[in-house]
């Protein structure tokens, strides 16, 4: 167990160095992971509406977070090139992402388009049953994406390394709220950048 948490510690801290250096991705963050804790309690009652907030308001803003506000350039505090730093991602790095939410993108047109999806959904008949299959699919679409990761982590490096990366994903919500609850004060604040990463990209 010591050796889980401690590997645990060093994902979530090499993710926070790496990727969350600008106020406004981790103020987005923030928002994500409230959104996400909704949704976790929203699950117990209704899965379909839980997942479509989970995508349309916490994956959103997340993913946006890095793909517009991050810098992509080489990161003088980690002395690292974002090559480097996407090659070494134990998680989805930035292409992996863009191929998931494609995906995502995808499915509720397939599912207007094909009404059960090949009768793997409920047939729609309305909007908002439609809305509820478009709900099934991306929650279904979020446990592959997780469980598919974790089994591949178990080939490519350990089991540990999987399971710990599948306890930091679920988890990180309560984290991110506890690491990022001051970001939007701070950029308000004006400080764009954390400030170490201020310090040393003059």
């Amino acid at each position: 167990m010591k050796d889980f948490l401690e590997a645990l510690r060093v994902q979530r801290w090499d993710d926070h160095r790496y990727y969350h250096h600008c106020r406004i991705n981790q103020s987005l963050h923030l928002l994500s992971a409230m959104a996400f804790v909704v949704s976790y309690a929203l699950l117990f009652v209704d899965p379909a509406k839980a997942a479509l907030l989970a995508w349309m308001v916490s994956m959103t803003s997340r993913q946006a977070g890095h793909f517009f506000f991050e810098p992509l350039g080489y990161d003088h505090v980690n002395q690292a090139t974002n090559e480097y730093k996407e090659e070494i991602k134990v998680g989805y790095n930035l292409r992996r992402k863009v191929v998931l939410l494609s995906v995502w993108a995808l499915l509720p047109l397939g599912i207007f388009m094909n009404p059960g999806f090949f009768g793997l959904l409920p047939v729609h008949e309305n909007f908002f049953e439609y809305l509820d299959s478009v709900g099934y699919a991306w929650l279904f679409l979020g446990l592959a994406a997780l469980l598919f990761r974790t089994v591949h982590l178990f080939f490519l490096s350990n089991v540990q390394t999987g399971l710990v990366w599948m306890t930091k994903i679920l988890t990180d919500p309560f984290h991110d709220i506890y690491l990022y609850h001051k970001a939007p004060w701070q950029l308000l604040n004006g400080q764009r950048f954390g400030e170490d990463h201020l310090h040393t990209s003059r």
